[in-house]
């Protein structure tokens, strides 16, 4: 079974589930997410807040391809580029952390360990870039997919609660402090992908969309 991670771009957008490609859930504020939904906007909003992501900041997701069919995905970016942030009682994430969103792991390939080789992958990728940590928001009553990780999910692959809610607690993965950790994840990174290609920067913007429908495993 030959795995490999490739950057998301506005090439690949279409890859992911349906639900997702066009989802705005994290991208746009609650009111302009509702907004963008009753105008049929969504896809378009979710190609131009990746096309701007990809300007400013360079790569913002990973799609994980299993045999050369899209078995998953995450998706991470600074706070400032997730308005549905401020929505969340337990915001804002820490200055010195990047965000993991969102992310899935189609039904088809649950059980196969892709969900932690998917954070290992964000992880390396946030620490090159001299972030100190990942920051996640849980969702402790996840019964089925959705925008958010079950902190259950979250725990299991390393992040610890900063800050307690019944519903959505923050979560925060130390990269600097979690040495045994980073370097299982390095070489598990390489082993099984290789680094990630960095992205070719796009020609114009389009818009944004990643919830996800199925958590990750």
């Amino acid at each position: 079974m030959a795995r490999r991670l490739e950057p998301l771009t506005l090439a690949n957008l279409g890859e992911l589930p349906v639900p997702c490609r066009d989802c705005v859930f994290w991208q746009l504020d609650p009111v302009a997410a509702r907004r963008a939904d009753r105008n049929g906007d969504t896809g378009l909003e979710k190609e131009a807040w990746l096309s701007q992501l990809l300007l400013d900041w360079g790569t913002a997701g990973i799609v994980l391809y299993v045999d050369d069919e899209p078995a998953g995905f995450a998706v991470y970016a600074p706070g400032s580029y997730l308005p549905r942030i401020q929505a969340f009682p337990t915001a804002p994430v820490s200055p010195d952390a990047v965000v993991l969103a969102t992310g899935r792991i189609l039904p088809r390939y649950l059980g196969l360990g892709l969900g932690k080789i998917l954070v290992q992958a964000v992880a390396k990728d946030v620490l090159k870039r001299g972030f100190r940590a990942v920051e996640a928001f849980g969702d402790s009553r996840w019964d089925g997919p959705g925008c958010v990780w079950p902190t259950d999910f979250l725990r299991a692959v390393g992040f610890a609660v900063v800050r307690e809610h019944p519903r959505n607690p923050r979560l925060r993965l130390d990269l600097r402090s979690a040495i045994t950790w980073r370097s299982e994840m390095e070489a598990a990174v390489e082993r099984l992908m290789g680094a990630i290609r960095p992205e070719q920067a796009p020609a114009g913007p389009v818009t944004v969309r990643d919830a996800l429908r199925s958590g990750p495993e």
